[in-house]
């Protein structure tokens, strides 16, 4: 029994590690210039730390198509919001 949950644990990490390798990622400004822009997204009301944002950031751009994003806006408030351009 100890075997199979191991082996049903191993399945899960095997498959949440290929999500989060397909998922978008965050770059810089200088590594932005040799990509495509398609777009951008924000994400608002957001409470948190900053971590939160960017995962909030890049599920939203992973769904969009994008391979990477780049955070054009942050404020914090009560809430925070981000802006992001999107890259092909």
């Amino acid at each position: 029994m100890k075997n199979v949950m191991n082996i049903a644990a191993l399945a899960l990490a095997s498959v949440m590690s290929f999500g989060a390798s397909a998922a978008a990622h965050l770059v810089n400004a200088d590594e932005a210039q040799n990509m495509q822009a398609m777009g951008s997204v924000s994400v608002t009301e957001i409470t948190g730390a900053p971590m939160d944002i960017r995962q909030a950031l890049a599920e939203k751009a992973t769904k969009e198509g994008a391979s990477a994003y780049r955070v054009t806006e942050l404020t914090q408030g009560d809430h925070w919001h981000a802006t992001a351009q999107l890259y092909k």
